[in-house]
């Protein structure tokens, strides 16, 4: 079996490095044609003289790409200095970038895309098999131990963790802000995007089908790993359920019967452009279906969510719904003994998680003014001071793209898989609002049952000094916690239970108290 294990690790191995390599290869044939046909009217009569002096042959898309943006963004700002708005091209150098290079790309990643498909993603998903499998026998008696975590280089913060934390930041920043130098990627997808009944892949449809890959696979891993628990099961195929469906395939289906590619569990504040002009324009542009998506949002956001969170605590959307907490659960799943379970880190997470929900409130009010008033005639760029444009593109580049994907994501290996989740997602922030005050979710304790072992503490991803409260007899009601109940799963004693019971009951006689000196309990 470990044989089996070692080729797997080979044959992922050698998949992520074609996949790694590809950015730095094919062959891209400028010529004026292939740029003409990417360029719209204004960028022809602005920039297509210049452009055409870039023709010629390139080894790397690497090698193009800046060119491009150099000439596009100095042209820009010409015209803004001129004061030639009318003129101003206000799409990005990095699209203008990936038009370009995809018209002018030569060789196997656009000629033979299911070849190098199968060589990335089909050795990946091949390797990821023979390395999982194995373990049905390997583990041996279901139950959940500490499994060497600490003795092994992905899951003790060693040198195979510092890789894995490397690839995965790079990879986001290219995927944000340097899109046109995987284009080489985005390619081989095609044929993907083709069985959907698309015609090109894009940046996102690349991080779609990574994102349900990754999820899928360590989803398997997850129904190994934890097959002595029905609730692990359940939930680990909830998130896979409606990640693939929801956030994923209804999203590429619904544009093919002009309904607008919407996410239908998505709610405020993680989906933060929903009250954007150009997102609520183009919903009720689509008529009765695009109204009907615009109001389900705001009702999912402001009676649903608050709703569900009463009687189920946050676990039914972060632990059962959340494609951010779905790939945190299965492919963060090693990482989650990462978690700080000092006071320190609990101080700081009550601060900053709840500082970007408030970074939230600020943003949306000024933004749906601003998109209120485009409706109604009387359009405003800025509110009291503050320019719409600017607070939501702060926002965006802040909080949607650094922290929930670099940081959220990439910080895994190191930090733990719920990075995002604890201490920057605003939904989070305002569920656990809910779940701390007015709520019948908590986790129960037998602290008679205790054997202080530890396992529950180690395993917490939420930083939840699980034992403390179990030595203590005392329930656990956080606002961070997701219920996700893998404590539950590795107590040996069955000291801990989720529950949702009466809410009078939820808090025991003697609360446990955060102090300057620490956690105690007040008696």
């Amino acid at each position: 079996m470990k044989i089996i294990q070692k080729i797997g690790i080979l044959v992922f191995v050698s998949a992520m490095l074609i996949f790694i390599a590809s950015t730095f290869m094919g062959s891209f044939e400028l010529t004026q044609d292939s740029i003409s046909v990417s360029l719209n009217e204004k960028q022809k009569k602005h920039i297509q003289e210049d452009l055409n002096g870039l023709s010629g042959t390139y080894t790397t898309p690497i090698a193009i790409t800046s060119k491009i943006k150099t000439i596009y963004d100095q042209k820009n700002e010409d015209l803004r200095k001129q004061e030639q708005w009318g003129e101003v091209m206000y799409e990005s150098g990095e699209e203008l970038s990936l038009r370009v290079l995809r018209m002018s790309a030569t060789g196997p990643f656009k000629e033979k895309k299911g070849l190098m498909l199968f060589l990335t993603f089909g050795l990946a998903i091949i390797g990821s098999l023979l390395f999982i499998l194995p373990q049905f026998k390997l583990l041996g008696p279901p139950g959940i131990k500490h499994h060497g975590i600490y003795h092994d280089a992905i899951t003790n913060k060693g040198w195979v963790a510092w890789i894995a934390f490397s690839f995965l930041v790079i990879f986001y920043i290219l995927l944000y802000f340097y899109p046109s130098n995987l284009i080489n990627q985005i390619m081989m997808l095609d044929v993907c995007k083709q069985w959907l009944g698309g015609e090109q892949a894009s940046q996102w449809f690349l991080y779609g089908v990574l994102y349900c890959v990754a999820m899928t696979l360590m989803a398997i891993r997850m129904f190994v790993k934890y097959r002595h628990n029905n609730y692990q099961m359940v939930r680990t195929a909830s998130v896979l359920f409606f990640q693939l469906i929801f956030a994923f395939l209804l999203v590429e289906i619904l544009p093919l019967f002009n309904l607008p590619a919407v996410d239908l569990k998505n709610a405020w504040p993680l989906d933060y452009d929903f009250l954007f002009d150009w997102n609520v324009k183009n919903l009720f542009a689509m008529g009765n279906a695009g109204k009907f998506f615009f109001f389900w949002g705001i009702i999912l956001s402001i009676v649903v969510v608050p709703t569900m969170t009463y009687f189920f605590g946050k676990r039914w959307y972060c632990s059962w719904v959340c494609g951010c907490g779905g790939l945190a659960e299965t492919l963060g799943d090693p990482f989650r003994q990462h978690s700080d379970k000092s006071l320190k880190a609990w101080k700081f997470e009550r601060y900053i998680i709840h500082a970007v929900l408030l970074f939230a409130v600020i943003m949306t009010t000024w933004t749906g003014m601003h998109t209120y008033s485009e409706i109604s005639g009387t359009a405003k760029s800025s509110f009291l001071g503050l320019s719409v444009f600017d607070i939501r593109q702060w926002y965006g580049f802040l909080i949607g793209s650094i922290f929930s994907g670099v940081i959220g994501t990439g910080f895994y290996p190191i930090f733990g898989n719920r990075v995002w989740c604890r201490f920057g997602c605003p939904l989070a922030a305002f569920m656990g609002i809910v779940q701390r005050f007015k709520s019948r979710f908590r986790i129960t304790t037998n602290g008679g049952q205790c054997i202080s072992c530890g396992n529950c503490s180690t395993y917490c991803e939420q930083g939840i000094d699980v034992r403390s409260y179990a030595q203590k007899g005392q329930n656990i009601v956080r606002a961070s916690c997701v219920g996700c109940g893998v404590c539950a799963a590795v107590c040996p004693r069955g000291v801990l239970k989720l529950e949702n019971g009466p809410e009078e009951k939820r808090i025991n006689d003697n609360p446990i108290i955060i102090g300057n000196d620490g956690i105690k309990l007040n008696v």
